[in-house]
């Protein structure tokens, strides 16, 4: 019987069983999916914040500048 060094061991060992491939395309999954709610919430948060402004700016409540007078505070008219 001829017994193998471990350096000599089969290249079946080396490779990840099924389940740890499962288990890595379902890490993966679990990364998306939490990315994608991640920006969702991060979407809905700005859309909530503008909405919000825009209230403020119909209540007059909220300073708003027209672009000429931005120029022309900043010097920009020719």
């Amino acid at each position: 019987m001829v017994r193998r060094s471990r350096r000599n061991a089969s290249p079946r060992r080396l490779r990840p069983t099924p389940a740890a491939s499962h288990l890595r395309r379902d890490v993966k999954k679990a990364y998306y999916l939490r990315e994608i709610i991640e920006q969702g919430i991060e979407e809905m948060e700005d859309y909530y914040l503008a909405a919000d402004v825009l209230e403020r700016v119909r209540k007059g409540q909220e300073l708003v500048h027209t672009a000429a007078d931005v120029r022309k505070d900043l010097g920009l008219d020719d």
